[in-house]
């Protein structure tokens, strides 16, 4: 078998699809996600707590400045803020995920639940037993 044909059947395999599917959707997830965190939740949580951008906090631990060479040396800052962003945005997608994992367990259960009808020799079996009984 060359290996054109046997990439060919990997790559056909429903479990790679259905996985480079999920990727793709995951992505647009997390673009969905990360604009409703900095555009639609920070906002509005960072003026209730004192008109903060929560993507503008930083920590300065060395200033700019120029250098013996005249070139100007960028300060070195730890942001602290995106990474708060960032914690936000692990959240809602962890609920998001959990709200849908619930919603597929719950549709599961009710399909395993629901019980088979008898097969029709049961129901004819139990006739007999019943007129016998009589």
């Amino acid at each position: 078998m060359g290996m054109l044909t046997e990439f060919k059947e990997f790559a056909m395999r429903g479990n790679v699809i259905d996985l480079a599917v999920g990727v793709v959707i995951g992505a647009a997830f997390g673009k969905i996600v990360t604009a409703l965190v900095e555009k639609i939740i920070m906002p509005p949580l960072g003026y209730l707590i004192g008109r903060v951008d929560f993507s503008s906090l930083a920590w300065t631990l060395s200033p700019a400045h120029l250098g013996p060479d005249g070139k100007e040396i960028p300060a070195v800052v730890v942001g602290y803020g995106d990474f708060i962003n960032t914690i936000i945005q692990f959240v809602i997608v962890a609920f998001a995920i959990f709200i849908v994992v619930k919603a597929i367990n719950r549709l599961s259960r009710k399909q395993e639940a629901a019980p088979a009808a008898p097969a029709e020799e049961v129901v004819l079996l139990r006739e007999i037993r019943d007129s016998l009984k009589k």
